[in-house]
């Protein structure tokens, strides 16, 4: 005689099934802090590849160090003296050698492999506007992820919110210039001082929820904490 299922049996494989459902799709809900945080770890590693696979080093240059491929992070205000929404992005570059303060220009802007009429940049102040086509959406943080703050800590330094790399890829830790020269005076402007200290980049939501970024010293490998 063929046996069928009891309601128990039948409520306990819809219970089951019901609780596989839920796991499955709650593994699919987004989580835009992680996906800004997996973003920013990607284009860490990317713009240390650039800085190994473009040696800056030129016997004829007093200042190449200057040069070396970087990512910063920045809260862009103003382009071209109109408010620009307080937007955190982050940008990839290598500077030029004639000191401008470090700060990003389109020449110096590494290019989305991708797309090569776009920057890798979200916008920066008073050189690449957030609405611009050649501005990659996805490198701003605060439109495309919510992020409400970045913040720099541990051994690399808060107030210039970049981190370089040298040929060897290891991550250097920067510090400014005398403003009043922009020139490199060694020691107050180290440019090529290694990273001795893991660097931690904290990303943090509007409901306040955070992630940090670690980036080791010595071998610049960078991971999510």
């Amino acid at each position: 005689m063929k046996k069928a299922f009891t309601m128990l049996e039948l409520v306990f494989v819809i219970v089951v099934v019901g609780i596989l459902s839920y796991m499955v799709a709650s593994s699919f809900t987004r989580n835009p802090l992680r996906e800004a945080a997996d973003q920013v770890v990607s284009h860490i590693r990317y713009t240390q590849h650039l800085a190994m696979m473009d040696d800056k080093f030129d016997v004829n240059e007093a200042q190449w160090f200057m040069r070396r491929w970087a990512i910063r992070f920045q809260q862009n205000v103003v382009f071209g003296g109109v408010a620009n929404n307080n937007v955190w992005a982050y940008t990839i570059f290598s500077d030029i050698p004639n000191f401008t303060g470090h700060n990003p220009d389109l020449a110096g802007m590494a290019l989305n492999p991708q797309d090569p009429n776009q920057f890798l940049s979200g916008g920066y102040d008073n050189t690449l506007n957030i609405s611009d086509a050649r501005a990659m959406q996805s490198l701003q943080l605060g439109t495309h992820y919510s992020i409400a703050n970045v913040t720099f800590g541990g051994g690399c330094r808060a107030d210039t919110m970049f981190i370089h790399f040298d040929y060897l890829g290891r991550p250097m830790n920067s510090f400014p210039p005398i403003a009043s020269t922009h020139a490199y005076q060694p020691p107050l402007a180290g440019w090529h001082y290694l990273l001795t200290n893991q660097c931690r980049i904290t990303l943090t939501d509007a409901s306040g929820n955070a992630i940090i970024i670690a980036i080791e010293p010595e071998t610049g490998y960078t991971h999510i904490l």
